[in-house]
């Protein structure tokens, strides 16, 4: 059954359902040498901003009872150096490569989608978590006008398929999801992380230098599968589920949510071969289950009597 894995996600053909989350594996070539990239669907780069980011001064990274926060601030070469330098290298691996865009005004966005457009990725992910300086720095996603506005402004400048990034740090996640399907996103990916902080009792501080961060890892799992689910029931358009996936239970779990592919994150940095191991452990469940494709689990999640 060696291909029983192999997933289309809006016109992105993948030898596996199985991504990594922006910001997690690098460029890919952080992970050489540790992970088998024949079981990786698609690899997801780093946040990329439009010019060079030194990222967030202080402390960026904190343990957390079965996760982890960060405040890492988008640190990146730059498209330019990206293009240049990178993608030529990353691109010898014949694994699709997912370009993850952020910028702080809707033209900062317009402006990546249309210098990525023919670079040779495969797809582009529109992070709308981003703060919109011209709004009192609220991010672009939490408002369906400017999550829409945003998406629609991409597709204007790309033949890429796009796959926006939801922020779970809403009032109704579905309701986010359905306006930027609407404005012709072609997949949404979610959940980013949600909002959290940590403070240490000995000098009274917070423990990351940006106060507050990102909280990912196994915690937020059930919080995500909730919103993919709710997701999934909004939109016709596919549907990538994240957060807290570590094993290939995990991810079955995503799917008969409705994901279509699923995305590790957090796993990455305390074990390289978790892909691998999702892989093999999605092959013995469908072999147990007599199921011929990955695609026989989507959205098949019993909620009846």
């Amino acid at each position: 059954m060696s291909s029983c894995l192999q997933t289309d996600l809006a016109g992105i053909r993948m030898r596996t359902p199985i991504m990594v989350a922006s910001g997690t594996f690098g460029f890919g070539e952080e992970f050489f040498g540790f992970t088998d990239f024949t079981d990786l669907g698609a690899i997801v780069v780093k946040g990329m901003t439009r010019e060079p980011r030194r990222g967030n001064s202080g402390r960026r990274m904190a343990e957390t009872p079965s996760g982890m926060l960060n405040c890492i601030g988008l640190q990146n070469p730059g498209v330019e150096v990206f293009l240049q330098e990178i993608l030529p290298r990353i691109k010898q691996l014949d694994t699709p490569i997912i370009v993850n865009i952020n910028g702080n005004v809707q033209e900062d966005y317009a402006y990546l989608a249309e210098v990525l457009n023919e670079s040779g990725v495969d797809a582009l992910e529109v992070n709308i978590s981003c703060p919109n300086t011209r709004h009192g720095c609220m991010a672009f996603g939490v408002i369906p006008e400017t999550a829409a506005a945003v998406t629609a402004e991409v597709k204007k400048r790309t033949r890429l398929p796009v796959i926006v990034k939801l922020s779970p740090n809403v009032t109704d996640i579905a309701e986010i999801a359905k306006a930027v399907e609407a404005a012709g996103a072609d997949a949404v990916s979610l959940i980013n992380t949600l909002v959290g902080m940590a403070i240490d009792i000995q000098t009274w501080q917070p423990v990351l230098g940006n106060v507050v961060g990102g909280l990912s890892g196994p915690a937020v799992k059930p919080v995500a599968l909730r919103m993919v689910w709710q997701t999934a029931q909004a939109v016709k358009i596919p549907v990538v589920g994240m957060g807290g996936i570590s094993t290939a239970d995990d991810a079955v779990e995503f799917m008969l949510a409705g994901a279509s592919a699923i995305a590790v994150g957090t796993a990455n940095f305390i074990n390289p071969r978790t892909v691998n191991e999702i892989a093999a452990g999605l092959r013995a469940y469908l072999a147990q289950r007599e199921l011929s494709q990955v695609g026989e689990l989507v959205g098949k999640i019993r909620t009846g009597v």
